[in-house]
């Protein structure tokens, strides 16, 4: 049995001590380097919400599910390299890590080509942190706008706060950005502090040990 009731249970309390609409937050069930048994058990509970760090995990494993269980939504989290962009249009209905202007222009060339492009959430690096991918906090309204203007479907804004600091701040810092470029969509929180990101306006949370158990190696 996974930890998936007690995780929407937590949210459920979280929702309501915030005064949000039951519902109001998506719970995105983080299976990357999770073994396919314990995947295929959330699946079985019911669960279609899933997340994937990597393009090439994603293809190897979730074609094959979503044969055997209908109505799959699937997001990617994680990194996207340009050269991988087309396989992602045709597998995620949600990117979570539009982090460059490359990477845009090369979803919107895809989105014209197609006619559709999955929902977009551009990544901000609210710790300004040198290793790790998202536009700066400060170059975050012209990203929006740009992205804006190449007619790209962008949902709202994500980021992973530093591991050392605390949390409600870098959460508070993407509402607040959010919010001035009239964004709705919050994708914040994980297993450790998905509660926090809800009470600060998280409307995606990803959660993965939390639900599956401690991933593999």
């Amino acid at each position: 049995m996974s930890g998936l009731s007690d995780i929407q249970n937590r949210i459920a309390k979280a929702e309501e001590a915030a005064g949000r609409a039951p519902g109001a937050v998506t719970l995105i069930a983080v299976s990357k380097v999770q073994p396919l048994d314990r995947i295929q058990a959330v699946l079985t509970e019911g669960y279609r919400i899933f997340g994937e760090n990597r393009v090439q995990e994603a293809q190897g494993k979730w074609p094959a599910f979503m044969e055997q269980f209908t109505g799959v939504d699937l997001h990617l989290i994680g990194p996207l390299q340009t050269n991988k962009t087309r396989q992602a249009v045709d597998l995620f209905s949600t990117i979570h890590s539009v982090d460059r202007p490359k990477l845009a222009r090369k979803l919107a060339d895809l989105a014209q080509e197609r006619g559709a492009c999955p929902e977009l959430f551009l990544q901000v690096n609210t710790g300004e942190e040198p290793q790790k991918a998202g536009v700066l906090p400060a170059e975050a309204d012209g990203f929006v706008a740009d992205c804006r203007a190449m007619e790209l479907p962008v949902r709202g804004l994500m980021c992973i706060p530093p591991v050392d600091e605390e949390p409600a701040l870098h959460f508070a810092l993407l509402a607040k950005i959010a919010a001035r470029n009239g964004l709705t969509g919050l994708s914040m929180g994980m297993s450790s502090d998905f509660e926090t990101a809800i009470s600060l306006g998280a409307t995606h949370v990803r959660v993965g040990s939390a639900i599956f158990g401690e991933r593999g190696l």
